[in-house]
Parts: C-alpha cells; structure tokens; sequence
C-alpha cells in the first residue's frame, strides 16, 4: 500500500489481438477469509492503481513560470468525445426519475417507487450503452469461450453503481461498482488517447462528479438508507471518492504522479477548518469535490458538524495542509471501503477485475479489518443477531462502539489525550475535553486503522449531542493541536 501510494503507475489496457475470456461478473466474496485474498488479489491492484490514476490528475499542475488548478466547471478541462458521450448516458438516467415519482404513502426506510426507476434503467441500459460506447470496446478482442462479452461486465457494474433495489439503498460500495466501470472501459481502451492526466481530469470532474450528483438526488427523491453506515462512526453515510480528488485540488502543485507531496496545500486554499463554516462551504461547494461532499451532508443533516460528522471534524483540524489529508484518505479509502466485508461483499468479480491471486501481492497487513472477518457460520457463541464480538485479549485496552462491541476504527493521526481548547469553527464554541489517547499498544498489535491524521472526539460532553460514557471516535491523523 504504500509504494501503491506514490500514484505514479496507470491502469493496463488490454490487447485488442489477443483472445479473452469475458464473463458476467459473479460474487465471490462470501466469507471474511475472502476479503483477505481479495486484499492480494489482481482484481484489488487494478482498482488501487485506477483510483491513484485518477487521484494524480487532480493535483494542480506545475507550469515553466506558474500553476495550473482543476476546478468543477473549469473550461480549461477538456472532455473528450467518449467522456462527452458518458455524460449524455448520466442526463439519460436522471430523467427517469420524472418517470418514476416518489410513492407519496409514508414509510421508513426508502421509497418503494426507487424499484420502478431501476427496473425501467436496468431494461433500457443495453440499447443505450450501445449509443455510449463503440462496438469495438463492447465487443472487445477474440472471444475465448466465456460465458459472456465486454459489454456484459460493463453493465453488471453500471447496474452495480445506482444502490441496491432490494434494500432501498446506496453507499460506497455502489460507488466502488462506478469506479470499476469506469476502469473497465479504461482497460478496453474506451478513452481517448491523451498526454498523461488529460483525459482522467475529464473522467474525474466530467463523468465522476455528474454521477455523484445522479446519485445524490436519487438518495434525495427516493430517501435512500445507507448502505452499512457506521452512523457517527463512518466518514460520510454514502460517498468516500470526493473527499479523496477534492482534497487532491487542493493540494500542493506537482510536474508529474511521482512528485505527489506527503504535506502542504495551494497557495490561497481554503482553510481545511472551513468545513464547518456553511458559508465557506455554499462557496467552496462550486468548485471543488470535497466541498461538494461536505456541502451535501448540510443539505441532508442539521445540527453542530461536529455532532453528526466528527470524523470529518476531527480531519477538519489537519495542520500540515490538504496532501496529508489526501493521503490519509487514500489509507482510509483501503481500510474502510476495500478491507471491510459488509462493503465489498457485494462487488462481482469476471475479468476486466478478476478473482486471482496477484503474484507481486504482499500479504495484507493483520489489522482488526482483517483479523475479524465475519465467518460463513458464525460461532453462536460469538455472535448475538447477528453481531460478532471480538474476544477480550483482542479488545482490551481499546475503545468499543457499544452498539457492536468492536473496536473504533482509529485514524492514526489523532490528537493526543490531555488537549483541551474552544473552537470558534462556526460558532460553535464546544469544550473539546477527556481527548482519549490510542494506546501504545496498538501500534505493535496492528489492531486500529492507521490513518495518522485526525484528533480523536471528546469522550464526554456535558452539553452537545454525545450520550455520556460513549466512546470516542479516533481518526488518527487529525487535530493534535487545540482548536483555535
């Protein structure tokens, strides 16, 4: 993971003169011990390569005598024909929503009318990804017996990317299914050809953004759950890749993926503290994707932001600028959405992202993701409805969620115990007090996330939102100075 940071490697294309075995993408993770050889697997280092592809085309550009910056709605991105034509097939889907109304009878937990929109897109996207792609990309190379074609693959994972219709709603996992169609088409040599970083900035700010808007008014009309929200606990209820590019905008200026900074923002960045400022967020929310992000959870979440999102508060308090934010959410990225099992349990494998064993893979670190995968047939002594418990020479010394008796996934770059401050971020005025220090154990046993950038939440509150004697959110690599 690591050397996979440094983003300077591209996604393989495929030989066209070669023959290959195309398959409709089935689910092969089934048990944890599945996620672990996912974690090694070819399947796993194409979608960490893409997703670093893409992250160095968002860092601003160094040029002989300045910079350059990417920006949503930026003229100078050019988008290409194929990028031009994923953009129509995105208005496509969005106006079947006003073919499917939201049913108006009062319900709970998602809206039943969200079925008939993906019924009506799952019988119309064949004909219209013959209008996106060209036939050379949907028929790729010479057959060698699968069991079915490019396009099949392609659909599975566009399908794969809208939420489930089954249980009513979406998280990363579904995006995940957006970036490996994304991928997958990038494999195919479905983009243009272009200097390096051209056409990724046009994927990423023509075709991710506008997916990320699709799916942000899907989840508005038709009141889409979390998909395995963590609630407080996780970063975001539904999205994780805007966080990840729109820190990128933000970062340092850089000649090529190789010089990708570890520290520092650009000149004239907003201050990573703005996120809990809703002005400075309605501002930024117009050019950049991590803005975008946070601005949407203030359109779906009232309260103090510290409250309902702590652990983008707890990041909010970075010191050491944007790229370090960018590069503990690449970490995070890997321990939270590609390391969990209710997350890519879900994600069908063919063979644009094959289920085989990569044979340059290190083994994957033994972290509390991978040590405590859920089992085909849980132990009943372990588990109660379903919730498995880790035995207590594997918790002790660690905060748990008390709703799961898991550990808190802790971002190693929390603040240290003992700090206490006001912060004047929004007006909010909280007493940050009893900031909880991840033991020194931790390191050695490899049980918490590493994530060195966040201060973990205040364990207690005598005013706020908390319920007393909760334990703490940790984000190991945020604030470690008082707030100001």
């Amino acid at each position: 993971m690591a050397d996979a940071l440094e983003g300077n490697k591209s996604l393989a294309k495929l030989d066209p003169a070669s023959t290959h075995r195309f398959q409709t993408p089935k689910k092969t993770i089934n048990e944890g011990e599945d996620v672990n050889f996912f974690l090694t697997s070819k399947g796993y280092a194409d979608i960490m390569t893409w997703l670093l592809q893409l992250n160095a085309a968002m860092f601003p550009k160094k040029t002989d005598s300045s910079y350059r910056t990417w920006s949503l709605g930026d003229g100078d991105v050019a988008f290409s024909d194929p990028v031009q034509k994923l953009r129509s097939l995105l208005q496509k889907l969005a106006s079947v929503i006003d073919e499917a109304p939201p049913d108006p009878g009062p319900r709970r937990f998602g809206n039943v009318s969200f079925r008939k929109w993906f019924e009506i897109v799952e019988q119309r996207l064949p004909a219209w990804m013959d209008e996106t792609l060209p036939a050379n990309v949907l028929e790729f190379g010479k057959d060698d017996g699968g069991d079915g074609k490019a396009k099949d693959e392609l659909v599975a994972y566009l399908l794969g990317s809208f939420g489930s219709a089954q249980r009513l709603d979406y998280g990363t996992g579904h995006e995940l299914s957006f970036l490996a169609f994304l991928g997958g088409i990038w494999k195919l040599g479905g983009f243009a050809e272009a200097d390096p970083g051209v056409e990724e900035r046009g994927i990423v700010i023509g075709v991710i953004e506008p997916y990320l808007e699709l799916i942000r008014r899907l989840i508005l009309t038709y009141t889409l759950e979390p998909a395995g929200s963590h609630g407080v606990w996780g970063l975001d209820d539904h999205s994780f890749v805007p966080y990840i590019f729109g820190s990128a905008q933000l970062s340092p200026p850089i000649r090529s993926p190789a010089d990708i900074p570890g520290e520092g923002s650009l000149p004239n960045a907003p201050d990573p503290g703005d996120v809990a400022k809703p002005n400075a967020v309605q501002r930024e929310r117009k050019t950049n994707m991590y803005f975008g992000a946070i601005g949407f959870i203030y359109d779906v979440k009232k309260g103090p932001f510290w409250e309902h999102s702590p652990i983008l508060y707890d990041i909010s308090g970075v010191k050491a600028g944007w790229a370090k934010i960018n590069k503990g959410m690449l970490k995070m990225y890997n321990a939270e959405v590609l390391s969990k099992f209710p997350v890519v349990q879900h994600f069908p494998f063919g063979y644009l992202f094959c289920w085989e064993k990569d044979p340059t893979a290190a083994e994957p670190p033994k972290t509390v993701h991978t040590q405590n995968q859920p089992l085909r047939t849980p132990p009943t002594a372990q588990a109660s409805e379903g919730t498995q418990r880790l035995p207590p020479q594997v918790t002790k010394g660690f905060s748990a969620n008390p709703q799961t008796g898991l550990p808190m996934t802790a971002a190693p770059w929390a603040r240290p115990s003992g700090t206490t401050g006001t912060t004047g971020a929004g007006g909010l005025g909280r007493s940050r007090q009893g900031m909880t220090q991840i033991p020194a154990a931790s390191a050695s046993n490899d049980v918490t996330t590493a994530a060195p950038w966040a201060r973990s939440a205040a364990t207690s509150r005598s005013e706020g939102g908390q319920t007393a004697g909760m334990a703490p959110t940790q984000a190991p690599w945020a604030r470690k100075d008082p707030a100001p």
